[in-house]
């Protein structure tokens, strides 16, 4: 009685305090809600302003309790957290200011040898200072158990006595203050290290980002890029986790040895020490294999991001050819390749794991015998000791293969960050002096320009400027010339954007617009992408609107100018993309204008109307650089050059080039006009004046190719917690979760045995027990090596699901991609599946398996504890299972608000890829309209964004762990306290030491439980994301084997199209408004219209990217919607409005199913006038084509595209404006080969030059989405009131 008394007394005196805190904490809270209740939602609506220095401003305990968080998980609370709820970063972890500090140190470094270690670890050296405090006072807190331990066993071997329950409680205290100091040192270790990191991510990102947007344009490859921001920084930015660990290993190892040597001798300790180091030894060459291995996950990784990328891109491409499933296959080889590198990395991790488990047995072993052999004398208290010892030293011993591995991944990626940073840019300064006062615009000195001049291949001309150049203010210089003959390069290369190789410099006086061949767009509204950061001024805007004939584009559109334009431009025609960004380029008011070809993408009468407006009259004061295929606009310029061969051949006033008869530029004029002989003059008057009616009547709507344009889709989030379903799927994916009760099972006997030896060791050594010292060791290396065999089972079956779930996650992901049709990659930015695809699998491949795993292994291991405890003092089991009900409350509470804040993190990122893509394509439009300043303060803003929700997802975790630990640390004191108090006839010392022994890591587990259990629902938001993606709506089935049509298949050509309806989405207007006509077999269809009026979508109805909303497309009387979209498509060809090229060979990319022979390709190759480009590289047909084909001219691309058509031999051919980026000369010789080779096919053309469309065999005119006029060109000519009579009219008045 008197004893339960006591014991009463005591838990009295120790909760007093706690309870007063709690009363406190639950008071102030009351009252604090209740006062403000009415100001709540206003606050929150200002959340910025009031919530921006919540950290910054939180006093000594609110830092340390983390109470600076509780106004956020109250809100998370009340409802679903939004991301202008959460707190800015305080501005130390601002990227701003963490790129400043970055740079200043970079340049303090006086030497260059790996200069990007040694200045990120200055620019924080403060922070990790403080941190390292943290660390070494969290290393001595962990070690006092082990000190504490024999004495607490002594103790308890004594009587009972007054003055012994004073000693009792007093060790206690001990025991309970080295545990708080613990776990809040640890808190702020971990929070300190992860600011560390969220500081340097985003100042590295800020560093590849500015080399990004300096480097000439197509050097640096989207993938790598990808893979530096997403994988190598976030590595670079987790090593401040382990930092520490480097100087606290010999720390750590050192207190073990002394705590050791107090224990058992100088002998015993030495032992330890020895098989300390032989186990380290041991794992240091499976560290390197380790790093190797790694290494090469990440360039396979590379190499397969990179070509998702690619793929991407070019997915409607592959879709209309049919190639999609072999592009998928190489796709999957590729990750073949990586899963390969991955099985041997993840084999390598379960050694380690294994040594890890089994080095406390090994030192354990060691030491005892040597104290056996010795004869020193072993006590419970001094055994259990040795062992807290050995578990605490197990930690170093297991970090430093994982510090070994993290150093080592950590130089890899620096390494691979240095190697881009260092990369020398290519760019050649070019002088901007003022304009003030010279009547010179452009300043041309002799010399030569190559863009790669360590490429061995040479097949690209390079620039070779021969004579000194003046361009005065105010002229308009034409440059003409064939396909591929440097046009391009020439305006690079006063850009700046082409390395000069000898010779002197281009100087450009005042400031300069470009507008580039292909057209580049950003993601945002139509507006933004005019106005480029410039301030509105709705005079010039509406003017320039006008000049670029977009005035009624912005009518048809619901939002006007506030249209968002999709990734890319997708959703925009070709036409569009050149008339906005010429646009762009006008708005900016500069001195100096630099177009490449800008009216290639448009019809004939918007060309004209564009040259008129914007050349002529808008620009008559400023200097105009501009390329043209179209020979008709050369006679308003002052200059021509033309080009040949990457040299100016002649240059001077179109009057003067004309006269000689032999030369290149008379070559190409004789060109344009046997084009123009091939459109005969109707006999009526030309009614040049009824030709604006004639326009205003095939002047349709402007529509998206992709679907609106008023909206670009929000990424979707789930919210609320993660379903069961993704749990069941992760872990039925595997062997159908066949290998994961044996997993289970392994680890429980481990965990049996484990304990059994242990207790074995305590209980051998009592006074009473006598066994003899070779039955002591032999027993305990029995059970420990069982235990180690459990443990090696469990670590390669482990690795193997991870391996197998990754892989099945990954092709059920791709496969769906693949699948989806093609509005689903109009709207989805690629990054997001790009982010899906590297960081989100990369989650799945190496730490999901591994995190799931390890909280199922805690609670076993916890609950083992708790059993422990609770047999040897059953009061612990019912306060046990209210902390832990309290545990889980506080979980509860935690999991909505981090939940929502884990999503965010993978919603903000795809931003920093989105922006780095689109600065990338862009770059020298950027660099030209000096607009850098600009984009970085975006791309700080979107780094901001994301580090935002970074910081405060780390804070929340150490708010819970904090508040756990303190439970868990209350459960220890108070079993002390018990074991303390209870009569000691009661207590088997060595049970109760044993408790003790794993009682002292009952915080740390518990709170790894918890924080696991949190951290396991953060990540497996991973395969959520990659779940979504494996559930996308795919289009119609690729074969209906009920209903595959004929091999031979179609044998004529005929297509009919019969009440064609066509609307992209049920909620947006009919593109195609009941088109019905037949086209003959084996005939030439022209198809014309303004830009944007339905000839796309025809297009699409036939390939079915689009499906009719009503009516029927027949092809030799085949319904076309009744078969698989594979028979279909591979029997139809097409050459694309953007030509586009892949990665890899010519060889490749003529005949990517390889399917012909080598004597095919060079035969369709010498029929478009490629075969001699090609021979000038040794390689021959394996050529190298970059990414994007960037080192190829897009009229070269234009060919390929058109070799690859001719190559495939199809009975139905279209072309979609097939040759709008060659020059008229190259266009003759390719329709003429069109025109033999495609005699047997039908063939429909869209284009917007005359003569392509004049020859053929019947004209279709559409006229918003209807059919205007449908006859042969003939007819249709010579009947002057016709649509198309009146546009051959202005294409002549206009080329004369």
């Amino acid at each position: 009685m008197h004893a339960l008394r006591s014991i009463s007394n005591v838990i009295d005196i120790v909760t007093l305090p706690f309870a007063i805190i709690l009363c406190y904490n639950g008071v102030k809270f009351c009252v604090v809600n209740k006062k403000h209740k009415e100001l709540e939602e206003p606050l929150l609506q200002e959340n910025g302003q009031e919530d921006s220095s919540a950290f910054t401003n939180a006093g000594i305990w609110n830092r340390v309790t983390f109470n600076w968080l509780n106004p956020l998980f109250e809100l998370g609370r009340a409802q679903k957290l939004e991301f202008n709820h959460v707190p800015s970063i305080p501005e130390s972890e601002m990227a701003g200011e963490a790129v400043l500090l970055l740079e200043e140190s970079i340049y303090k470094q006086k030497t260059r040898v790996s200069v990007l270690p040694k200045a990120i670890i200055h620019a924080v050296r403060r922070s990790l200072a403080i941190n390292a405090v943290f660390a070494g006072v969290n290393t001595l807190a962990s070690y006092m158990g082990p000190i504490l331990i024999t004495s607490f066993v002594n103790y308890l071997s004594e009587d009972a006595s007054d003055s012994n329950y004073r000693k009792g409680l007093i060790l206690s205290c001990i025991f309970f203050l080295a545990k708080t100091v613990e776990s809040l040192s640890q808190r702020q270790w971990y929070f300190g290290a992860q600011r560390i990191g969220i500081r340097i991510r985003a100042a590295l990102i800020v560093l590849i980002y500015k080399k990004s947007l300096s480097t000439k344009y197509g050097t640096t490859s989207n993938g790598k890029i990808i893979n530096l921001i997403n994988v190598d920084v976030e590595k670079i930015g987790e090593f401040f986790w382990h930092i520490h660990g480097i100087w606290l290993l010999p720390v750590q190892v050192l207190l073990a040895l002394i705590i050791l040597y107090m224990n058992l001798g100088f002998a015993p300790s030495m032992a330890a020490l020895v098989s300390t180091v032989l186990v380290i030894i041991s794992n240091t060459p499976l560290a390197n294999m380790q790093k190797d291995f790694q290494t090469k996950v990440m360039e396979s990784k590379d190499s397969r991001i990179k070509a998702t990328s690619e793929i991407l891109k070019s997915m409607r491409v592959l879709k209309l050819h049919s190639w999609e499933s072999n592009f998928k296959k190489k796709l999957i080889d590729l990750r073949e390749k990586e899963r390969n590198w991955l099985k041997k990395y993840l084999y390598t991790c379960s050694a380690i794991a294994f040594l890890f488990w089994t080095s406390p047995t090994l030192v354990s072993v060691s030491t005892f015998g040597v104290c056996i052999f010795l004869k020193t004398p072993l006590t419970p208290g001094v055994v259990l000791s040795t062992l807290a010892t050995f578990r605490i030293l197990q930690d170093p011993i297991y970090n430093l293969p994982e510090l070994v591995s993290m150093v080592a991944q950590t130089k890899v990626s620096l390494d691979r960050i240095k190697d881009l940073i260092t990369e020398h840019d290519g760019r050649q300064s070019i002088e901007a002096p003022s304009s003030e006062g010279s009547n010179v615009a452009i300043e041309i000195e002799p010399g030569e320009y190559a863009w790669d001049t360590n490429d061995l291949d040479q097949r690209r001309p390079t620039i070779k400027i021969s004579t000194k150049m003046t361009i005065p203010k105010g002229y308009k210089v034409a440059i003409c010339g064939s396909v591929g003959s440097g046009k391009s390069s020439l305006l690079c290369s006063i850009l700046g954007e082409i390395p000069r190789v000898s010779g002197g410099k281009i100087r450009v006086f005042g400031s300069k617009a470009f507008v580039p061949q292909s057209a580049w767009i950003q993601t945002g509204t139509i507006r933004d992408n005019i106005l480029f950061g410039r301030q509105m001024d709705k005079g010039f805007y509406d003017e320039v609107v006008d000049g670029c004939g977009l005035a009624r584009d912005f009518e048809t559109l619901v939002a006007g100018d506030l249209s968002v334009v999709g990734e890319r431009g997708l959703n925009l025609s070709g036409g569009q993309k050149q008339r906005i960004q010429l646009a762009r380029a006008l708005y900016n008011a500069s001195d100096v204008y630099l177009l490449d070809d800008p009216f290639s993408a448009v019809d004939a009468h918007t060309g004209a109307h564009m040259f008129e407006k914007c050349l002529i009259n808008l620009l008559h004061q400023k200097t105009v650089v501009y390329v043209t295929h179209q020979l008709e606009f050369l006679s308003a310029s002052d200059l021509i050059l033309v080009i040949k061969d990457g040299g100016i051949v002649q240059a001077g006033k179109y009057s003067d080039l004309v006269e000689d008869p032999t030369s290149e530029f008379a070559r190409q004029i004789a060109a344009h006009s046997t084009s123009l002989n091939q459109v005969t003059p109707p006999n009526e008057t030309r009614a040049r004046t009824t030709f604006s009616q004639a326009v205003e009547r095939i002047h349709e709507p402007s529509r998206s190719k992709g679907g609106s344009l008023e909206t670009m889709p929000q990424e979707e989030s789930q919210s609320g917690r993660v379903k069961f379903s993704v749990y069941s799927t992760f872990i039925m994916s595997a062997y159908k979760g066949a290998l994961v009760p044996v997993i289970l099972i392994c680890h429980t006997l481990f965990l049996a045995l484990q304990m059994g030896s242990n207790y074995w060791m305590a209980w051998a050594t009592e006074d009473e027990v006598q066994v003899n010292s070779r039955m002591l060791v032999g027993v305990f290396v029995l059970l420990s090596g069982g235990s180690s065999v459990f443990i090696l089972v469990r670590a390669v079956l482990l690795s193997t699901i991870a391996i197998e779930t990754g892989q099945n996650l990954f092709l059920q992901m791709i496969t769906s991609v693949f699948r989806a049709p093609v509005s689903f990659f109009d709207t989805t930015p690629s990054s997001r599946i790009l982010n899906r695809s590297s960081t989100d699998q990369s989650t799945v491949d190496v730490d999901i398996p591994y995190r799931l795993a390890g909280l199922v292994f805690a609670i076993i291991q916890l609950l083992s504890i708790i059993l422990l405890m609770s047999h040897v003092a059953w009061p612990i089991f019912v306060l046990c299972v209210i902390i832990i009900a309290i545990s889980l409350w506080y979980q509860a509470y935690y999991i909505t608000t981090a939940r929502e804040l884990a999503r965010m993190i993978g919603i903000q990122k795809s931003p920093i890829q989105h922006h780095f893509a689109e600065t990338i394509s862009g770059a020298s439009t950027i660099r030209c309209f000096n607009q850098e300043v600009r984009f970085l303060s975006k791309c700080l803003s979107v780094i901001d964004n994301y580090s935002r929700v970074t910081f405060h997802n780390t804070a929340t975790m150490e708010w819970l762990c904090v508040r756990i630990n303190f439970l868990f640390n209350l459960v220890f004191f108070i079993l002390l306290t018990v074991l303390v108090h209870l009569p000691r006839s009661s207590i088997n010392p060595s049970l109760a030491g044993l408790a003790v022994t794993y009682g002292l890591s009952l915080n740390v587990l518990q709170a790894w439980v918890i924080w696991n259990l949190c951290n396991v629902e953060n990540k497996m938001i991973s395969v959520e994301r990659i779940l979504q993606f494996s559930n996308i709506p795919s289009e119609a089935p690729e074969v209906i084997e009920n209903c595959k049509p004929d091999p031979n298949w179609p044998t004529r050509g005929q297509i009919e199209l019969i009440d064609l309806h066509v609307q992209y989405h049920p909620a947006l207007p009919t593109v195609l408004r009941g088109i019905t006509c037949t086209f003959p077999a084996q005939k030439k269809i022209g198809v014309v219209g303004r830009t944007g009026c339905g000839k796309s979508t025809l297009i699409q109805a036939l390939f079915r990217v689009v499906e009719p909303t009503k009516g029927r497309i027949l092809i030799d009387g085949l319904d076309i919607s009744k078969i698989g979209l594979h028979d279909l498509r591979s029997k139809l060809g097409i050459i694309p409005q953007d030509p586009t090229l892949f990665q890899g060979t010519m060889r490749s990319n003529l005949d990517p199913l390889e399917q012909h022979s080598d004597h095919e390709i060079w035969e369709v190759l010498n029929k478009c006038r490629l075969a001699e480009i090609v021979r000038q590289d040794k390689r021959l047909l394996d050529t190298p084509v970059a990414e994007d084909g960037e080192n190829w001219s897009v009229g070269q691309r234009q060919l390929v595209c058109l070799a690859r058509a001719l190559l495939q031999k199809r009975s139905i051919l279209v072309l979609d404006e097939a040759t709008a980026s060659i020059d008229t000369e190259t266009d003759n010789v390719m329709q003429k080969t069109i025109r033999e080779e495609t005699s047997r096919c039908t063939v429909i053309t869209i284009a917007h030059r005359i003569p392509t469309i004049v020859d053929s065999d019947l004209v279709l005119v559409l006229d918003q989405g209807e059919i205007a006029e449908y006859d042969s060109p003939q007819r249709l000519q010579h009947d002057g009131s016709s649509a198309f009579s009146k546009l051959v009219n202005e294409f002549l008045r206009r080329s004369m």
